[in-house]
C-alpha cells in the first residue's frame, strides 16, 4: 500500500470517463504512474485495435494520476488543468494497453513557482505500450496549476 492509493479512487469517482472506459490505475508515485486499459471490442477502431481516442485518453489519465500524486496537496489553492497535449502514434496497437507517465520536472520547482504567485506549468511524458510491450504511442501533456481566486475578495453579483 502506498501513500498515493487515494489517486485511483479519486480518478475513478471524480472523472466519469475513467470509470466508463475501464481505465485501471496500477501504480502511483509522486513522479510516476502506470495505468492500463483492458482490451474490449467496443473500444476498437476500424482495424481491430484500440481506438486512437482510447490511446490518448489512457495517456492523459496516466498523466493526471502522476499530477494528482505530485500536486494533490495544493487542491485548496490551485486547480490542475491541461494546457497542451501532443501525441505521436508509433505503431498499430493490439490488445490491452499500458501507459507509463513520468513527471518531467521536479515538483519542488513547480510548487516554488506557485508559492511565488505565478501560474506554473509542468510536463508529463507518457509512453503507451500494447499487449506485446511494443511502444505504440508517446504523449507529452503540459499541465498548469491555476491558482484559485480568493472567494472572499472576489466581487459579488446581485
Amino acid at each position: 500500500m502506498s501513500d498515493f492509493d487515494w489517486v485511483a479512487d479519486a480518478l475513478d469517482s471524480g472523472v466519469p470517463w475513467v470509470h466508463s472506459s475501464g481505465v485501471v490505475v496500477d501504480e502511483v508515485e509522486a513522479t510516476r504512474a502506470v495505468c492500463r486499459l483492458p482490451d474490449r471490442p467496443e473500444l476498437h477502431n476500424h482495424v481491430g485495435g484500440p481506438h486512437a481516442a482510447m490511446i490518448f485518453g489512457l495517456a492523459e489519465t496516466a498523466s493526471g494520476a502522476v499530477g494528482l500524486a505530485a500536486f494533490g496537496a495544493t487542491a485548496e489553492r490551485a486547480v490542475p488543468l491541461v494546457v497542451t497535449s501532443t501525441i505521436h502514434y508509433r505503431a498499430l496497437a493490439r490488445g490491452p494497453l499500458t501507459a507509463e507517465a513520468v513527471l518531467a520536472r521536479p515538483a519542488a520547482e513547480v510548487l516554488a513557482e506557485l508559492d511565488a504567485g505565478t501560474r506554473p506549468e509542468f510536463t508529463v511524458d507518457v509512453t503507451v505500450r500494447d499487449g506485446q510491450g511494443k511502444d505504440c504511442a508517446t504523449v507529452t501533456v503540459v499541465w498548469t496549476l491555476k491558482p484559485v481566486r480568493d472567494r472572499a475578495s472576489a466581487p459579488q453579483g446581485d
